[in-house]
């Protein structure tokens, strides 16, 4: 039986825990973001009074947690992990580097969870990337952990379409899934057999960092925009400017349509809709973004957006 450590936050690191649980292993320590993140009265209090989804699946099969430790590269905590003697160490959703004096630990292998098709779409949220440039697909990948950013051998590799409704929300949801029942795969098989890890080919490589630029651009193609709107949530929102004040569409109710109307120049306002909020504008590819429940960006002037449509707004003007 596999002795097992697992580090990390969100549906990865839990989803991570379910799949060692379904390969037979042994648990023997789990680190989530909060032990690093708080000091230990904050999360001591925060776990009483509204504790973590990470937390309460935790308790829920009364796995040991590392506590007490401020950095998977602190002394302390890889004093627990020798303590621990792990087989393996896996990782999923992790914001430190990994240095080797911690992933050389485990007699086995350290492991890192990729949610893309590596070499392809290094870095941070490749799920906001791979809907943003309008792939096909993605998927997940299972590396050793070395010194660079997602370039460790790969170990295992499975792929996900990705569908034309798909926002970074759904698209998570079934990489994460994905990866649990890859995770299960790849643990009975280092417990029986050996695999050769593949070497990343870096004539492939692509590295994206975390995505800064939101403001959607109506002289480019509807498809583009869309994809843009959709790939950021839950995370974060898109926006465009009505002169000085931003509007931010919402992404499960914004479409595509044909344009039939009189307006032929990108940017301008086709057709309005107060009583449903909804504003379609004229793209650079001659199609309409229709977009439905539209609302001011910040979150307190939501109840004042219906006013300003009403007000401010008129067919057939420019967005600028």
């Amino acid at each position: 039986m596999l002795k097992v450590v697992i580090i990390g936050y969100g549906e990865m690191f839990t989803n991570l825990i379910a799949s060692a649980l379904d390969a037979n292993c042994e648990i023997v320590g789990v680190l989530r973001k909060d032990t690093i993140k708080y000091n230990p009265f904050i999360k001591k209090l925060k776990d009483i009074i509204n504790p973590s989804f990470e937390y309460s699946y935790i308790k829920s099969y009364n796995l040991p947690e590392i506590k007490g430790v401020k950095s998977v590269n602190d002394e302390l905590f890889r004093k627990k992990l020798l303590k621990l003697n792990p087989d393996i160490m896996l990782v999923g959703s992790w914001g430190e580097k990994i240095k080797k004096q911690t992933y050389d630990i485990p007699k086995i292998a350290s492991i890192n969870v990729h949610p893309s098709l590596l070499p392809k779409y290094r870095g941070p949220n490749p799920y906001f990337w791979v809907i943003k440039n309008m792939e096909q697909e993605t998927g997940v990948t299972f590396h050793l952990i070395d010194n660079g950013f997602d370039t460790g051998a790969i170990l295992a590799q499975e792929t996900v379409k990705i569908y034309p409704s798909d926002t970074g929300e759904s698209l998570k949801k079934r990489v994460v899934l994905t990866a649990r029942g890859v995770c299960c795969e790849l643990l009975k098989a280092l417990n029986e057999d050996l695999i050769i890890p593949l070497t990343q080919d870096e004539n492939k490589a692509s590295y994206y960092s975390y995505p800064d630029g939101l403001e959607l651009d109506f002289n480019t193609g509807t498809e583009e925009n869309l994809a843009t709107i959709r790939a950021i949530y839950p995370w974060s929102k898109t926006w465009f400017y009505h002169n000085v004040t931003a509007l931010s569409p919402n992404p499960k109710s914004t479409f595509i349509e044909v344009n039939n109307t009189e307006f032929k120049t990108p940017k301008t306002i086709a057709n309005i809709d107060i009583k449903t909020k909804t504003v379609s504008v004229v793209c650079g590819d001659g199609n309409i973004l229709k977009m439905v429940d539209l609302n001011l960006y910040d979150n307190c002037d939501k109840p004042f957006t219906r006013n300003y449509i009403k007000r401010e707004l008129k067919i057939g003007e420019l967005i600028i």
